[in-house]
């Protein structure tokens, strides 16, 4: 059978996860609607990648009343447009765009590493030809350089440019008879003396904030923390915390790492961040736009972790950094995440969960999803690609960590160009493919497109409903018959024996 994505016609009209084209790689998602779209700004990674951020930025955008419609116009910036390209500094990371008050789009970076500057580019159109601008800079002209300029996030707040970056590295709370040693080392990796660290008063470390002057590169206020200085006894304190705060405070282990993003939901500010669990986006509250956030906890994580109990230990994916945001597109506010390919964090793919702000301010943890932006359940009818995925385990998933890791169960390719392959390779005994949620209402066969040699259990809502038998080296088909199942369930593919590969999922 042929294996091209037009043969996947259960994703017509609908939105999967990921939900960009399958051979797409963008991460670190921040979505922001202009006049009836919505539009994706992110880093651009390769297929089967050993870097970050290796591809040039491309933005995607759909129709606000059709989030299943994702386009892209091609490229949209290059990071050789930047002067301080280099082959040392070749990738431009985690971007974000925001319209200014003249009614252009100003797109804010970083390239690779932590020592800035944060350079921006502009363009008439959100999506169009970006071209460089100049660098985030002091009245006095110097380059904006404290803290640590990393992860830029922009709004605009009622005419108020809001710029927010920063990182965290637990340097500061090391033991004291250690810190001259920790404090050379963040000196080479953020580009600064041990001198100009000292200078700091509680150091570089931890989100902040500016306003920007109208020409969207001055800064008009400096920046300000976002969160405390030393998060030991705060509810944002780390598991790398010393001493570790008191048990009781249900935040421990969820400090801020990097990822910043800001919206407004309502009257508060939402301050998103990827934690120092590195899997997890987790936010924060605040009357105003420059400190006073409260924890909130948080809003997901690529391996589930935290839904329904589980832990670490029994993580859903393997699962790495993290980095997104959250919008309103209609009247649905949704969580824009990524999720890890290829054993890897080099080939992250751009996920979307329904979200439920309340009154109060708190927005609960959404469970991983197939169906991420689709409007409802998935048809139980049609052929849907087997990457889409929302669990991929073996039981004992790891935390990759900016590694390659192999022997686990992982969405892969084989092939190049209009040959590739996507699928879920390495499936043996005891590994499964979690997918939901499905309205199989009037679904009579769940099939499966496979090879390899093994035996597979079909599972709906945890129940069984048949065994397959593959024994092919070439993708072929099998089924199981069903009936009665219901309007929103789970279909799991749990590898009994073997060694198997998944191309597709078959409703009929």
């Amino acid at each position: 059978m042929s294996t091209g994505l037009r043969e996947f016609d259960g994703l017509r009209g609908q939105a999967v996860n990921p939900f960009l084209p399958q051979d797409v790689y963008v991460a670190d998602g921040e979505v922001h609607v202009f006049g009836g779209r919505a539009y994706l700004f992110g880093s651009h990674d390769v297929e089967g990648g050993n870097e970050f951020c290796m591809g040039d930025y491309e933005f995607f955008s759909a129709p606000v009343d059709d989030l299943s419609a994702w386009t892209s116009r091609g490229v949209s910036y290059s990071p050789r447009q930047d002067p301080l390209w280099s082959p040392r500094r070749r990738y431009a990371y985690a971007p974000d765009v925001v319209r200014g008050n003249d009614g252009r789009f100003y797109l804010y970076y970083c390239l690779a590493g932590y020592q800035g500057p944060i350079s921006v580019a502009v363009c008439d159109e959100p999506d169009g030809n970006y071209d460089y601008l100049g660098f985030v800079r002091n009245e006095d002209g110097s380059l904006l350089r404290r803290f640590v300029p990393f992860d830029p996030a922009v709004m605009n707040d009622g005419g108020t440019i809001r710029l927010y970056y920063g990182t965290w590295w637990p340097f500061d709370q090391m033991p004291v008879v250690l810190r001259p040693v920790f404090r050379r080392v963040e000196a080479g990796m953020f580009g600064k003396t041990p001198q100009q660290i000292a200078a700091q008063p509680g150091g570089v470390m931890g989100p902040v904030t500016c306003t920007l002057q109208d020409d969207m590169l001055t800064v008009a206020t400096q920046p300000v923390r976002v969160l405390p200085t030393d998060t030991r006894h705060t509810p944002f304190a780390s598991h790398f915390a010393i001493p570790a705060l008191s048990a009781g405070h249900g935040m421990v282990g969820h400090g801020f790492f990097e990822a910043s993003s800001i919206r407004k939901v309502g009257e508060r500010y939402v301050f998103v961040y990827s934690s120092v669990n590195n899997h997890e986006l987790c936010y924060a509250t605040s009357d105003r736009p420059d400190g006073g956030f409260t924890y909130g906890g948080v809003l997901v994580s690529n391996g589930d972790v935290g839904v329904d109990g589980r832990d670490e230990r029994d993580r859903a994916n393997a699962t790495g950094t993290t980095h997104g945001s959250i919008e309103r597109i209609g009247d649905q506010w949704y969580v824009f995440y990524h999720r890890l390919t290829h054993g890897t964090d080099w080939s992250r793919q751009m996920c979307a969960e329904k979200i439920f702000p309340q009154a109060d301010g708190s927005i609960a943890q959404v469970p991983l999803t197939s169906c991420g932006l689709s409007e409802g359940n998935l048809r139980g009818r049609g052929t849907y690609p087997a990457t889409i995925c929302c669990h991929l385990t073996n039981g004992h998933m790891p935390h990759t960590g900016n590694r390659a890791v192999q022997g686990i169960p992982m969405v892969t390719h084989e092939g190049e160009g209009s040959d590739a392959v996507r699928f879920v390779g390495g499936m043996s005994g005891g590994c499964y493919a979690l997918y939901r949620y499905f309205d199989l209402t009037r679904t009579r066969g769940v099939g499966v497109v496979g090879r390899g040699s093994g035996s597979l259990e079909v599972r709906v809502d945890g129940a069984s409903v048949g065994r397959l038998q593959l024994d092919s080296a070439e993708w072929q088909t099998s089924q199981v018959d069903v009936h009665g199942l219901g309007a929103r369930v789970s279909i799991e593919l749990a590898c009994l024996n073997g060694c198997l590969d998944l191309l597709a999922l078959e409703l009929a």
